[in-house]
């Protein structure tokens, strides 16, 4: 077998601890040496119990708990892979998705799904302090990186700071760098929660239903005026949100 050298050997050094800790400490030296790069097919189930010894209850929960940790990727019916190391982005900073991933030195890829005038719902519009039913400016885009999707971008702009917003090529730049040369920063607010994904976002962003993601709600003014309200989905075990004091970033948007 391809992965099977050492492994029962490597799992007695770990012996004192319980069985299925030691399984999972097996496989993740590998992951962290780069002997098993990200996409990785590691051993199934099966193959771990034939391999080292143990029952399936035990290779069942080491591969469950590593990917539960992030450490492996489960597709049903096909098996259990490294898992990508996650991309990450500034939680209280408003920066641009498509340079965050191109300074990991990864390509950037953006599908525009709605672009369109919309009228304000009540909860809209007492969001971005417009009257119910003005017009609003919609677009939903998937964020993709390496061609894997890892951002839905749901956004309404008022049409006062950007009228030219429906024009735009968003698969060439991002509503964000666009709206920072129209409508400079001046202030935003954010809300982060933890949500199961609707239908629809799963299939934008080839998730399963019980994948947990990360959304952030973001308000963002020019001047005085509310210029936008962006949602923003990330598959949990794709990206990571973070943020660091003492650092200033450049891009406002």
């Amino acid at each position: 077998m391809k992965w099977a050298g050492g492994m029962r050997r490597d799992l007695k050094d770990n012996e004192g601890a319980p069985l299925y800790v030691g399984v999972k400490q097996v496989i993740r030296d590998r992951i962290h040496s780069g002997e098993w790069p990200p996409k990785f097919r590691v051993p199934s189930e099966n193959e771990l119990v034939a391999e080292l010894g143990v029952s399936k209850m035990t290779a069942n929960r080491a591969l469950r708990e590593l990917a539960n940790e992030g450490e492996l990727v489960r597709i049903q019916g096909v098996g259990s892979f490294v898992a990508e190391r996650k991309g990450y982005s500034a939680l209280f900073e408003v920066r641009n998705i498509a340079e965050e991933i191109a300074e990991r030195g990864h390509e950037h890829e953006a599908r525009v799904v709605i672009l369109a005038r919309e009228t304000a719902s009540p909860e809209l519009a007492d969001f971005l302090e417009v009257e119910i039913g003005a017009s609003l400016f919609h677009s939903l885009i998937v964020h993709s990186e390496n061609g894997v999707p890892v951002q839905i971008e749901d956004r309404f702009v008022t049409p006062d700071v950007a009228p030219d917003y429906l024009a735009q090529d968003f698969t060439t730049q991002t509503p964000n760098a666009y709206l920072s040369t129209v409508a400079p920063l001046s202030g935003s607010e954010h809300m982060v929660e933890a949500v199961m994904p609707q239908a629809w976002e799963c299939k934008l962003l080839t998730i399963l239903p019980t994948e947990p993601c990360l959304a952030i709600r973001r308000r963002t003014w020019s001047g005085k005026q509310p210029a936008s309200l962006a949602r923003l989905v990330y598959p949990g075990h794709r990206y990571r949100l973070q943020t660091r004091s003492g650092k200033v970033f450049d891009d406002p948007y």
